[in-house]
């Protein structure tokens, strides 16, 4: 598989790490996430061995492109990196965008007509999202509008909880009136749409949550994510396995805890990992937030394999990032995932019986 549009957002990102001046390193990177946005890839739109005007690619970016798509490289960045002596930290940034796509390759991979895995038509409803409640940027009632819009039937609003206060973790109290919100707004859509009362739990190092039995209480929709030690090679396969045996845990969300070009995530044997899950009928996540991409396919392909199910969610901060979940389908997709293993494309019964199941 070939992502230029991936590639070439890559090349970018690589010029702008060894720019000295702030405002070069700016510029590239907005060209970079410019085309990692870009809903063709660049090749389909040249035209006479031009590009046409791209918001946020300028000049100098352009050449870049440019040298890409006719060399497969850019020579202009690989002496760039000689000179800058970064050589090896380059080399380290490249290999952590492995598995990720661009917007354009999406689109791709959605369009593809192939029976019996996962596609948008399927989808339901996203399971992750953050709201004022903690570090998003719009109010339940917005969020649920913006779920309507794109013809979903129910979302699950999962905030940090309180062991994470850098992401505005909600204390039991602000929980506890949060789920009175979600409960008025429900009573408002009167059956048309629903909100289901869910929260982030972080995963500790030892494998238990920042929240205990009766912290939940109310909570319909219970996700536990690692936040930290996501940067160190020592195996966490028993901090994860904790986690999934957790009782009350639906689903293991962005399960390494993965950036592009930041840090690789949580080192583990995923094969016990996802047999622990798939026993337990923990959902094993496929986070589309276009930095996390969290599964990617290749280890998604092993946990269908392993006999998981799966959420597929955006992560959003806000209603326009539920675009996200493109992202997180066309992972699946590449995976071979049947709509029939994912939470999102469940009908309202078996959705809520399973829910039910996990809590008890």
């Amino acid at each position: 598989m070939s992502d230029i549009n991936g590639i070439i957002s890559g090349v970018l990102r690589d010029f702008a790490a060894v720019q000295r001046s702030m405002q070069s390193r700016w510029g590239y990177k907005r060209a970079a996430g410019a085309v990692r946005r870009l809903e063709r890839q660049l090749p389909e739109l040249l035209d006479a061995g031009a590009l046409p005007r791209i918001h946020g690619i300028g000049p100098a970016s352009t050449r870049i492109i440019l040298e890409v798509l006719e060399h497969g490289f850019s020579p202009t960045v690989e002496r760039a990196i000689v000179e800058s002596g970064q050589k090896e930290e380059i080399a380290r940034r490249r290999r952590l965008r492995k598995g990720f796509l661009s917007r354009a390759e999406v689109v791709r991979l959605l369009s593809i007509d192939v029976p019996d895995i996962v596609d948008v038509p399927d989808y339901r409803g996203d399971c992750q999202m953050h709201s004022v409640w903690s570090d998003g940027v719009e109010t339940i009632a917005q969020l649920a509008d913006g779920a309507i819009a794109r013809g979903w039937s129910r979302i699950a609003i999962t905030d940090h909880a309180k062991g994470l206060p850098i992401a505005g973790g909600m204390s039991i109290d602000a929980m506890r009136r949060q789920q009175a919100e979600i409960d008025a707004l429900n009573q408002q859509f009167q059956g048309r749409f629903r909100v289901f009362k869910g929260i982030e739990a972080n995963i500790l190092t030892d494998g238990s949550l920042d929240l205990k039995d009766a912290d939940l209480a109310g909570v319909e929709m219970v996700l536990a994510a690692p936040h930290s030690k996501l940067r160190v090679i020592d195996d966490q396969t028993a901090r994860m396995m904790a986690a999934v045996r957790t009782p009350g845990v639906h689903v293991l969300a962005h399960p390494r805890g993965r950036m592009s070009d930041s840090r690789p995530g949580i080192m583990a044997d995923w094969d016990r990992v996802f047999d622990e899950a798939a026993a337990r009928g923990v959902a094993i996540e496929i986070d589309g937030d276009p930095a996390r991409q969290d599964l990617d396919y290749e280890l998604a392909d092993r946990a269908r394999d392993a006999g998981c199910i799966f959420a597929l969610d955006s992560d959003a901060h806000d209603a326009a990032a539920f675009i996200y979940t493109d992202t997180a389908i066309a992972h699946a997709r590449l995976a071979g995932i049947p709509s029939s293993r994912v939470i999102n494309c469940w009908d309202l019964s078996k959705f809520c019986d399973w829910l039910d199941d996990r809590r008890k």
